[in-house]
C-alpha cells in the first residue's frame, strides 16, 4: 500500500497522466460496451436450414420491396385521357364547309357548261387533300351533280350526326364503334340511295377520336399511387426466419439487409459507439480537467472500473422472463463511493453514466444490440441517486447500512411502478423474484461500499469526509488521551477548531479537514502536559528551568505529536497540519528570557523547526491557534482588542514570511480575519454581572 501511495504521489501533479487516465476510461468503456453493440452475425447460405429462430436486431426499411410495390401500384394506374370538346366543333365546321363548298362550285358552274372533271379539280383546290382519299372520283362527281336541296339536307344531317356522336368520349379503340353510329343517325334522311351512301362515308370520316393521352396527368396519378404505398419495414424483434425453415432468396436478402450475415462488415455501430463514449465521458473530462491534481481522477477511474466489471460479471448470469441480472446491479455502491471521496455533483453525474451503461449492457431483448432498455435505465439511475442523496448530510459508516436499506426500499418502489406502468400480468412468484432482486441490489451496494471504502482510502491515501467525521468522534482513542491527560489542551483545540473551520469555509477551503486537524494538532503536549500553560494549575514549572530547556520542551511538542500521529497511522493531511501549525515562528517569550541572561542568543535556536504551512488549511490553523491563545489570555476582551490582535498576528506572519509557501492570497487573508473576529466576538461577548449572593450561616436546630 505504501509503495502504491508513494507512486501516486509522484505522478499526482503530472498532467500527461491525466490524459492517460481519460484515455483508459474511454478504451475500457468502449471495450465493455463493444460486445453489446457489435451486431450478432450468422454463418448462413442460401437454401440452408435455419438452426434457430432469428429476429431482426433493428428496425430498417426494406427499400427493394417498397420500390417493387410502388412500381406495381404505378402500373395499375390507367392512362389518363382528356376530352377535347373543340374537336367536335372543328369537325362540324369541317363537314359543314365541305357541303358549302360543293354548293358554291355548283353555283359557279351554272350556265358555264363546265365539265365534271373541272368541277372536281376546283373542289380539290378548296378542300383538304385527305378528303379525296375517302371517295372515288365518280363519287365526287355524283356529289357535285346532286340537287342543291339534297346537298343542304345532307349537310344538315351530317352536321347533326357529327355533333351528336362527338359529344361523347371517343378513344382510338372506340372509333369504329362511333363511326358505326353514323348509319343509324342518317337512316331516316330522305336522299337518293346513291347520295345517301356517299354522305354516310363522308360523315364517318368526319368522326375522329376526341380524347387524347394526357402524359402529365397520367404521371401525376402514378406518382400519387406510389406515394400512397407505405414503406415496407423490417421491425426490431420481427422474426425473419424460424427454426427449421429454408433460407430462401428473400430471407437471405432480409438477413443481409439487417446485417446478420457474417460476410457483412458494418463499421457504423463502432463509429456510433465511439461517439457515444465521447459523449458519456465528456462531463467526467470537464469535471476533472479543471483540478490541479490527479488523485481524485485515480479514485474515480478505479470506482468506475470496478462498477463496470461488476456489471460484466452479472451479465454472465443466464436470464429468463422472470429474472434479469440488470436489476441486481448494485449501482448505488458506485455512486456512494463517488459521493464519499469526490462529491455530490459528481455522484449525480456518475449515477446517470452507470444507468446508461447498464441499460446497454443488459439489453438482451430480441438481441437488440446497441439499444437502451429504458425501464432498466430508470431503475438504475433512481437507485444510484437514492444512495447519493441519503449520504448527503451524515457521512458515517453507520449510515451506509441505512443507505443500503433506503436504496432497497426505493428499488422496490421503482420496480413496482415500472411493472404497473407496463400493465404486465406477472405471477406472484415472478413479482417476488423482481422484488427480491431490488432488495438484493440495495444490500449488495452497502456491503461493497463498506468493503471497498477502507481499501480505497489505504491505497490512494485519500482522506474522505466520512473518514474525517469518524476521526472527529470524541471517543477516538487519541482524543480521549488529550481529554484525560491534557484537558486544557483539549479545550484549546476545540476552540481553535471552531475558528479554523469557519475561516476555511469563508474562503472555500476544506473546513472539515481544518476542524479535525485542530483536534489533533497539539497531541504532542500529552507527553508533558504540565509544561503548557493551559494545563497548569498553580505554579509554572518553567519558572525553575533555564530558557534553553524550556525551549526544548515547548518545541518538542510538534515532533512528539507527529510521532504519535504516525504511530497511530493518522492521515497524512492531519500529520502535515500538526507539523506545520507553528511553521518556523519564534518562541518569543523564552527567546527574550534567554537574552536577559546572555549577551547573544542565536534566534534560530528558538524557532520551530517547520516546515512552514504548505496549504490554506495549515495556514489558517496556524493563525487560529495563535489568535485563540492570545485572546484567551485577555482579562476583558472587547471587539476592538480582538480585531487588533487578529490583524496583528496575520501581519506578523506575513512579515515573518510564514505564509510564503502556501497559495493563500491577501484577499483571502482579509476574509479569514473577518471570520475570526466574528467567531471570537460570538464566544467572548459581554455578559451582565450578577450581584453576589450573600452567604448566610444556617443554624441547625
Amino acid at each position: 500500500m505504501e509503495r502504491i501511495r508513494f507512486f501516486l504521489e509522484r505522478i499526482n501533479h503530472v498532467r500527461f497522466v491525466r490524459y492517460l487516465l481519460f484515455l483508459f476510461l474511454g478504451l475500457f468503456l468502449f471495450a465493455a460496451l463493444y460486445v453489446q453493440v457489435k451486431p450478432r452475425q450468422y454463418e448462413l447460405r442460401l437454401f440452408d436450414i435455419a438452426t434457430e429462430t432469428i429476429r431482426s436486431p433493428i428496425t430498417i426499411e426494406d427499400k427493394e420491396t417498397t420500390e417493387k410495390l410502388k412500381k406495381e401500384a404505378a402500373n395499375k394506374v390507367a392512362d389518363v385521357y382528356t376530352l377535347k370538346k373543340e374537336y367536335a366543333e372543328n369537325r362540324v365546321d369541317l363537314i359543314s364547309s365541305l357541303f358549302t363548298t360543293i354548293v358554291e362550285i355548283q353555283d359557279e358552274a351554272k350556265g358555264k357548261n363546265k365539265e365534271q372533271a373541272e368541277m372536281v379539280d376546283k373542289l380539290k383546290e378548296r378542300l383538304p387533300q385527305e378528303w379525296f382519299s375517302y371517295l372515288s372520283e365518280s363519287e365526287w362527281e355524283k356529289l357535285l351533280q346532286a340537287d342543291p336541296e339534297d346537298i343542304n339536307t345532307a349537310k344538315e344531317a351530317a352536321v347533326t350526326s357529327v355533333h351528336s356522336i362527338m359529344a361523347e368520349r371517343i378513344t382510338k379503340s372506340e372509333l369504329e364503334k362511333a363511326r358505326a353510329k353514323v348509319q343509324d343517325e342518317l337512316k331516316y334522311i330522305i336522299l337518293p340511295p346513291s347520295l345517301e351512301k356517299i354522305v354516310i362515308k363522308l360523315t364517318k370520316q368526319a368522326i375522329i377520336p376526341n380524347v387524347i393521352y394526357d402524359r402529365a396527368a397520367t404521371e401525376e396519378k402514378r406518382r400519387q399511387a406510389m406515394d400512397e404505398v407505405k414503406p415496407v419495414k423490417i421491425l426490431q424483434g420481427q422474426i425473419i426466419v424460424e427454426e427449421g425453415q429454408f433460407i430462401t432468396n428473400e430471407i437471405y436478402r432480409q438477413l443481409q439487409l439487417v446485417g446478420l450475415l457474417e460476410n457483412e462488415r458494418s463499421f457504423q455501430p463502432l463509429i456510433g459507439l465511439f461517439l457515444f463514449v465521447l459523449l458519456l465521458l465528456s462531463p467526467v473530462v470537464y469535471y476533472f480537467g479543471r483540478e490541479k491534481t490527479n488523485m481524485n481522477l485515480f479514485v474515480y477511474a478505479t470506482i468506475f472500473t470496478i462498477m463496470i466489471l461488476v456489471m460484466e460479471l452479472l451479465r454472465l448470469i443466464p436470464e429468463s422472463d422472470a429474472f434479469s441480472a440488470g436489476y441486481l446491479v448494485p449501482v448505488a455502491f458506485g455512486t456512494m463511493l463517488v459521493r464519499i471521496f469526490i462529491g455530490e455533483r459528481m455522484a449525480i453525474i456518475t449515477s446517470i453514466l452507470f444507468a446508461v451503461c447498464g441499460s446497454l449492457m443488459f439489453n438482451e431483448e430480441f438481441g437488440t444490440n446497441g439499444t437502451m432498455q429504458v425501464s432498466l435505465a430508470v431503475y438504475l439511475v433512481t437507485s444510484g441517486l437514492a444512495g447519493s442523496f441519503f449520504l448527503h448530510k451524515q457521512l458515517r459508516k453507520a449510515k451506509i447500512w441505512q443507505a443500503g436499506v433506503f436504496v432497497a426500499f426505493i428499488n422496490v418502489v421503482v420496480m413496482l411502478a415500472l411493472n404497473l406502468l407496463k400493465n404486465g400480468h406477472y405471477s406472484l412468484a415472478e413479482t417476488g423474484m423482481f422484488l427480491l432482486m431490488a432488495v438484493a441490489s440495495g444490500i449488495f451496494s452497502a456491503i461493497l461500499t463498506i468493503g471497498l471504502l477502507p481499501v480505497l482510502e489505504a491505497s490512494f491515501g485519500i482522506l474522505s469526509s466520512m473518514k474525517l467525521i469518524e476521526l472527529s468522534n470524541p471517543n477516538h482513542p487519541l482524543l480521549r488521551k488529550i481529554l484525560t491527560e491534557a484537558p486544557g489542551t483539549y479545550h484549546h483545540s476545540i476552540m481553535v477548531a471552531n475558528l479554523a473551520e469557519a475561516a476555511c469555509e469563508a474562503i472555500g477551503a476544506n473546513g472539515l479537514l481544518a476542524r479535525v486537524a485542530c483536534y489533533y494538532h497539539d497531541i504532542g503536549k500529552t507527553k508533558r502536559p504540565r509544561y503548557f500553560i493551559e494545563n497548569q494549575i498553580g505554579s509554572n514549572p518553567h519558572d525553575h528551568l533555564s530558557p534553553q530547556l524550556s525551549k526544548n520542551i515547548i518545541l518538542a511538542h510538534v515532533s512528539d505529536g507527529v510521532a504519535i500521529l504516525k504511530k497511530h497511522r493518522m492521515p497524512k493531511e492531519i500529520i502535515d497540519i500538526a507539523e506545520q501549525h507553528h511553521g518556523t515562528t519564534l518562541l518569543k517569550y523564552f527567546y527574550h528570557k534567554a537574552l536577559g541572561q546572555m549577551d547573544y542568543v542565536p534566534e534560530e535556536e528558538f524557532r520551530y523547526p517547520g516546515p512552514k504551512p504548505q496549504t490554506k488549511e495549515a495556514a489558517i490553523v496556524s493563525i487560529a491557534d495563535s489568535v485563540e491563545a492570545v485572546v484567551r489570555s485577555l482579562s476583558n476582551p472587547s471587539q476592538e482588542k480582538i480585531e487588533k490582535i487578529v490583524r496583528g498576528i496575520i501581519a506578523e506572519r506575513l512579515q515573518d514570511n510564514q505564509l510564503n509557501e502556501c497559495d493563500i492570497t491577501l484577499k483571502e487573508l482579509e476574509t479569514v480575519a473577518t471570520s475570526l473576529c466574528e467567531t471570537l466576538n460570538g464566544v467572548f461577548h459581554s455578559r451582565i454581572e450578577y450581584p453576589e449572593i450573600r452567604k448566610e450561616k444556617v443554624r441547625h436546630a
